[in-house]
């Protein structure tokens, strides 16, 4: 490969999920059989509906369990090259958008607050700004811009050739 078409810096940004699949089936066990438990006295005493109303909660938890994990499907991905920035990100409905800048006339921008950190990067080039990493909490969101901006310096300065 190309010392110019060698990436700088290559970063995929995914949404947080604490929650995986094997921890959902323990959750969703434990809420069926808490609300199981919960409506036998009600069907006992014959208000049988309330049981309804708590199969109800039970599938709009587990719908707004699959929105969100098809939420974390979304992610972005940035590439330095000396000769280029590739921003792609994918929605959770898989559309894309891809913006391509110039490393020498590209800046990052960096939105932040005394008492919560860092709040948003945005990549400014010629008119144009996307913003970025804005998955990733003000810490994590630091970090990242501090490796994206020395990414940015390397890609200016070209590539390295290494000894003559």
């Amino acid at each position: 490969m190309d010392a110019c078409q060698r990436p700088v810096f290559d970063a995929t940004i995914t949404p947080h999920r604490s929650l995986g699949q094997r921890g959902l089936r323990i959750v969703m066990t434990l809420v069926c059989l808490t609300s199981v438990i919960s409506s036998v006295p009600f069907v006992l005493l014959g208000a049988w509906p309330v049981a309804g109303f708590f199969g109800l909660d039970i599938l709009a938890l587990f719908i707004a369990f699959q929105l969100n994990f098809r939420h974390a499907r979304a992610f972005e991905r940035i590439v330095v090259t000396p000769l280029e920035i590739l921003l792609r990100k994918v929605s959770h409905h898989g559309r894309e958008a891809v913006w391509r800048f110039n490393p020498a006339w590209t800046r990052l921008e960096r939105q932040t607050d005394e008492d919560y950190g860092l709040l948003g990067l945005t990549l400014v080039s010629r008119g144009q700004s996307v913003a970025v990493a804005a998955a990733l909490s003000p810490q994590e969101r630091s970090g990242f811009a501090d490796a994206l901006g020395a990414a940015l310096s390397s890609a200016r300065r070209g590539p390295d050739y290494g000894p003559p």
